[in-house]
């Protein structure tokens, strides 16, 4: 058996063919650009064109495919709401796939990103065993996949785990209606956000991210910026070291998980800030669950929802399976 994996992120749309071994048979990766709506949709098309052409002639026959997105995804209509990309509010993905493939022999799957990364983590990363886990996935924006007695968290509408929400700070401000308090100062667009705002603050400050244009600084230039000692980037650092640890301490506290990962984009450069980021959570945390949880980064990195996009292809209902 082999099926089809697609990602799409907030910049960017992965696909790979995947052996029910898990062996990861070919990867494509095609920029979203700012697409909007539909447009969106071709880039998908696209990549499913390149993807079963390839399989065509390999001879790999394709039996599902899995597609994630990071959003909010209503499994009994088949709809997802994207807030970061105009136009996906309700897009009837599972739909459009269906009609696009037009061979009811290929079963479709739809799921969000947080909740394909942490399947992916399970399948062949960081929590593989794990019953209780958590994927705090940290990217253009923040989202969390839950896994409790060996089930994904969906809520009553399919929008557990939307932590970006969470409160973060006080008082409340209008910036938060759109991404939510934390992924505001902590995704990795928030920290491009919160460095725009001090470097707008400090019309005296002449280090490292004064050469480049507020409105194009990115978290990879604020994290370069933190490895030279930038003032302003270590005041960002610092500042969503201590937001990250809070968060974690709070998803300790309230589901007392085995594991917990930071990954995403973010968590890349991230990674070395998590002995910080555990000695903040620490401060917080129910006493005894974290003494019992393992903080780690994922082990699948920048592949994580992409593997676990594959393993909800694979699998009727991806619950919990003993370790490989």
């Amino acid at each position: 058996m082999a099926v089809i994996g697609i990602d799409l992120g907030g910049t960017k749309l992965s696909g790979a063919i995947f052996l029910e071994n898990g062996l990861m048979h070919k990867k494509e990766i095609l920029l979203l650009e700012k697409r909007q709506g539909k447009d969106v949709f071709a880039l998908i098309q696209k990549m499913l064109d390149l993807i079963l052409k390839h399989s065509r002639a390999e001879g790999i026959p394709i039996n599902a495919i899995g597609c994630c997105v990071p959003g909010a995804v209503n499994q009994e209509a088949g709809t997802v709401w994207v807030p970061n990309i105009p136009g996906w509010d309700n897009y009837p993905l599972l739909d459009e796939l269906k009609d696009f493939l037009n061979d009811p022999s290929i079963k479709v799957r739809i799921d969000s990103d947080r909740a394909c990364s942490l399947w992916g983590e399970i399948w062949q990363g960081a929590a593989n065993g794990s019953k209780n886990a958590i994927f705090i996935a940290v990217g253009t924006g923040i989202g969390a996949g839950i896994l409790v007695d060996g089930k994904i968290l969906r809520g009553s509408h399919d929008i557990a785990g939307a932590i970006g929400w969470l409160a973060v700070q006080k008082p409340f401000d209008d910036k938060y209606i759109p991404c939510g308090c934390f992924e505001y100062h902590a995704s990795g667009e928030g920290l491009a956000k919160v460095t725009r705002g001090y470097l707008n603050e400090k019309s005296d400050y002449q280090g490292i991210l004064r050469s480049i244009d507020p409105a194009q600084v990115t978290a990879m230039n604020v994290f370069e910026a933190w490895s030279q000692e930038d003032p302003i980037a270590t005041k960002v650092i610092d500042e969503a070291v201590e937001i990250w640890g809070m968060v974690a301490a709070n998803l300790i506290s309230i589901f007392n998980p085995e594991i917990i990962i930071f990954g995403g984009g973010v968590f890349g450069p991230g990674a070395q800030l998590l002995k910080r980021i555990t000695d903040e959570a620490k401060k917080w945390a129910q006493p005894v669950s974290i003494k019992q949880v393992r903080v780690e980064g994922s082990k699948l990195g920048g592949d994580a929802a992409l593997i676990g996009s594959a393993y909800m292809a694979l699998t009727d209902e991806p619950d919990y399976k003993p370790a490989l």
